[in-house]
């Protein structure tokens, strides 16, 4: 094709001269063919002629964009092609021009990388909207056939971010919104390490200003005062290196400022003040080999201790982006911790360059670990991700899996996915599913098992959530939860399910009281229900029903003032209750049962009401009933259901001969006899004989009976006792 030639660098058409293309051209030079230096120079006039006119919000001519795109990959030694693609990456978006003219003028592969980034538009992360999902999963599709796509867009971001502060504050704020939900992590994730440094500090810096310029000034202030200690660890290092005769670089490597700001944050623990952050210095040790990197890291641990812990090796094990490296943590002098980082000048350029690194384009030299097969195996995953999703919603959660390790995310049965905080456990993933499944959650499986509710979860997994309409919150759930939706929520159901039950156990109580006087709540009129409840001073009779049901006030007296009968002789007595309160034993928290006898349905029962407690349940026989003798108004008559439909524990001593297998004999049994056991534990006792004490789960006093007439026919069993105190 015909190409112009170049002119003076002064008169180029609608340029800058602080941008002049000269300067990309003279950086080209360095590491490009002058032939491939050419055609980046007509790319460039190709765009300016485009571009003519167009101007930015900061009143620059608009292909000093473009250039400066170009200039920050030719800057990664990036190869031709994705140079030219980032001075024409703008121009099928913008201009009249084609992408058949593209390709007739720079080559169909230009021209794809060009189309593939003018699709890529803003992304509102936070956006749930499907053409906004759909957008993000071309920019993977496009990432897929080249790789560079992205390498321009992460460029086009970094300068858009560094001329960011010509935009309104609110969209300043969006733009570094979105760069911190998508464009850093994918950064990090290529190992483009330079590049989501900068992208993490400006947009740091757009999104919160004030705390950007404050944090900075405290970097600048420390270290100078630093300064001197700096550079005596520095020289120490250097100088037992040359000792032991390994030929290293030593460095200082300071912490970028948003990341001095989430370890302040310190997400999942009480925050940090900025000098515990700044107490730990960095130090980069560059070898020329790997064997030279472990005898440095033997040098530096016999230089300063190690701390506990705090030794990682990415050399041996790379992580996913191909970064490689030795992390370990010293204690230094003054007691001040120093953070060392050793690696080859290959691994370093890895670390910072990421694929970016000696690029390797459409070719197999790569090596297994390299940066550049791990991105493209990562692509690789995407496509094959985006493929099997439903749609681009859920394509972008599976996206977000890699993004942000930090977070965890699980799939429902019907293959939705959760997002949680690392921690969550399946309590915090059903009522992130919905209140509803949260209140009535009873058990749950984790890819098809079986597993507790307290029970972490991992990326990946699939959750599925077993409901029962009876089910209700467990208050120890608030002591592993880790979401405030999940704490909240329970705490909200605890306080509702607490004031129902006794509410209902209340008006039970009362209506017993009221049979015995005559009387039925129903049939009160509201005139005498009204003058009751003034003479009791209470606000309402939801009130008055759940102080009954907790044991605040005695449902005898509530009657008599209901009905009407409180000044009649022996109005300071119970009345006599024509019958006794049934026990379902599914009234909840407002019943319980005393846990100094037990008692198991057809065990002969009485009630104590105690405040707050609701009604406590006791054996007739219970020794510590004598205590509430002195208080006789308090004690209800009460009797079992006939049909119970749930387990109650009871405690059982079982005295036994001491050898092998008599435990899972003992377990075997009441296995066999439909008994559960809840706890077991085992005291010795003298010679051959060991006591089992055993907590079984039994549904009345007929199934007990059962369970211990069949451990008492087994030879090794000497006694069987149930506990009553």
């Amino acid at each position: 094709m015909a190409r112009a030639e170049p002119a003076a660098p002064e008169l180029y058409p609608g340029v800058d001269p602080s941008h002049r293309v000269s300067e990309l051209c003279s950086l080209l030079e360095s590491y490009l063919e002058p032939e491939q230096v050419r055609i980046v120079y007509d790319a460039y006039l190709f765009g300016a002629a485009a571009h003519e006119g167009q101007r930015r919000l900061s009143g620059e001519p608009y292909i000093t964009h473009p250039l400066a795109v170009a200039r920050i990959l030719a800057e990664m030694r990036m190869d031709h092609q994705s140079v030219v693609s980032a001075i024409l990456h703008d121009v099928i978006e913008d201009t009249p021009s084609s992408k058949e003219q593209i390709a007739r003028d720079f080559g169909e592969d230009v021209a794809e990388l060009v189309d593939g980034v003018s699709k890529l538009t803003q992304i509102h992360f936070e956006s749930k909207a499907e053409a906004q999902a759909a957008n993000f999963r071309k920019m993977v599709l496009a990432m897929a056939r080249d790789i560079r796509v992205i390498l321009v867009k992460l460029a086009d971001r970094l300068h858009n971010m560094r001329t960011i502060w010509v935009m309104p504050p609110h969209k300043r704020r969006r733009i570094a919104r979105e760069t911190l939900e998508i464009y850093a992590p994918i950064a990090n994730r290529l190992g483009i390490n330079h590049i989501r440094i900068e992208l993490e500090d400006l947009a740091f810096a757009a999104m919160y200003p004030m705390r950007f310029r404050v944090i900075k000034h405290q970097v600048r202030k420390t270290r100078k005062n630093q300064k001197e200690l700096v550079g005596k660890v520095k020289e120490a290092l250097e100088e037992r290196l040359r000792e032991a005769g390994i030929e290293a670089a030593v460095e200082g490597r300071e912490k970028h400022l948003y990341s001095i700001y989430l370890k302040m944050l310190n997400t999942g623990g009480e925050p940090r003040g900025f000098h515990s952050i700044f107490d730990v210095h960095g130090f980069r040790i560059v070898t020329d080999a790997v064997d030279a990197c472990y005898r440095a890291l033997g040098v530096m641990h016999s230089l300063y201790k190690p701390v506990p812990g705090y030794f990682k090796d990415y050399i041996a094990i790379p992580k996913s982006n191909g970064y490689q490296s030795l992390h370990t943590t010293l204690w230094g002098p003054q007691g001040v911790q120093i953070e060392v980082q050793i690696r080859t000048a290959e691994m370093h350029r890895v670390a910072e360059m990421g694929v970016a690194a000696h690029w390797v384009y459409k070719t197999g030299e790569a090596g297994p670990n390299t940066a550049q097969t791990r991105a493209r195996e990562w692509v690789k995953d995407l496509l094959e991700m985006q493929r099997n999703a439903g749609n681009p919603l859920e394509f972008i959660e599976n996206v977000k899996i890699d993004l942000f390790p930090d977070e965890v995310y699980v799939f429902t049965p019907r293959g939705e996915i959760m997002e949680l905080p690392r921690g969550a456990t399946l309590v915090d993933f059903a009522y992130a599913v919905h209140s509803d499944i949260g209140d009535t959650c009873l058990a749950a499986r984790v890819d098809k098992r079986l597993v507790p509710l307290r029970t972490p979860l991992q990326t990946g997994q699939t959750v599925d959530i077993i409901t029962a309409p009876g089910a209700r919150p467990n208050p120890a759930w608030l002591d592993f939860v880790v979401t405030a939706k999940a704490r909240s929520a329970i705490r909200h159901a605890l306080k509702n399910l607490r004031h129902e039950e006794a509410a209902s156990l209340g008006r039970r109580l009362l209506n017993q009281s009221l049979e015995a006087l005559g009387a039925d709540l129903d049939r009160l009129d509201r005139a005498a229900i009204g003058k009751g409840l003034e003479s009791l001073g209470v606000e309402s009779m939801d009130q008055l029903l759940e102080s009954i049901g907790l044991g605040k006030r005695m449902p005898w007296l509530a009657a008599r003032h209901l009905a009407g009968v409180v000044n009649e002789e022996g109005g300071d007595q119970p009345a006599e209750a024509t019958q006794p309160l049934t026990i379902k034993g599914t009234e909840g928290a407002v019943v319980t049962f005393a846990k100094c006898c037990n008692p198991i349905p057809g065990d002969p029962i009485i009630g104590f009401a105690s405040s707050g407690r609701g009604v406590v349940v006791h054996l007739q026989d219970c020794k510590n009933l004598q205590e509430y003798r002195k208080h006789p108004e308090k004690w209800l008559d009460v009797q079992w259901e006939r049909e119970i439909d749930r387990e109650f524990n009871v405690p059982v001593r079982v005295d036994v001969v001491n050898q092998r297998g008599v435990l899972a004999e003992v377990a075997a049994t009441i296995s066999d006899t439909e008994g559960n056991i809840t706890n077991v534990s085992v005291d010795e006792r003298e010679g051959m004989i060991v006591t089992i004490n055993l907590t079984i789960g039994v549904r009345d006093r007929v199934h007990l009976a059962r369970i211990m007439r069949r451990l008492r026919v087994l030879s090794t069993v000497l006694r069987i006792t149930r506990v009553r105190g």
